[in-house]
């Protein structure tokens, strides 16, 4: 009987749940799933321990952890097949930053603006500049592959002028 009771009890608060997130923004959507899936887990481990079947769980666990200990050999036998293709996606998606940059055109003002420049400065302050803000916000030193973009992008439209 109290089996029945907890479960028609998590069904309802599983259904006002889904009711209330259906209602937000979709913005916030991640943040109530993660809501919801950190609830079920916990609401089932109640009702596990409830019930006095806990040790299915455990039991549970265990099996995965023996799974994965397994699966090691295997998924170190193609480690360099997925770090190989890990750099592929890293380098392509380096190439669509570096594109999006370049294709999405800048004006002269801001170029110097991004530089941080004033209109008019020479072609030795543009370098300067170019190689300051590149040192800083180089992908290889933990920048950004945008802002390196956009800092080259905007040392050539100056250069180029």
């Amino acid at each position: 009987m109290i089996r029945i009771i907890l479960l028609l009890l998590l069904i309802i608060i599983g259904y006002f749940a889904l009711r209330g997130i259906l209602k937000k923004p979709t913005g916030d959507l991640k943040k109530y799933i993660r809501i919801i899936g950190f609830s079920a887990i916990g609401g089932i481990v109640l009702f596990l321990t409830l019930t006095g079947k806990l040790n299915a769980l455990f039991a549970l666990v265990a099996v995965i952890i023996a799974y994965i200990f397994r699966l090691i050999p295997i998924l170190l036998h193609y480690f360099p097949h997925l770090h190989r293709l890990w750099m592929h996606y890293t380098a392509q998606q380096q190439g669509q930053a570096h594109q999006a940059a370049s294709k999405g055109g800048m004006a002269i003002d801001e170029a110097y603006e991004i530089l941080g420049l004033k209109p008019g400065a020479s072609e030795q302050d543009i370098i300067a500049a170019h190689r300051k803000l590149i040192l800083k916000n180089h992908p290889d030193r933990g920048g950004s592959d945008y802002l390196a973009a956009k800092i080259n992008l905007a040392k050539q439209i100056l250069l180029k002028k």
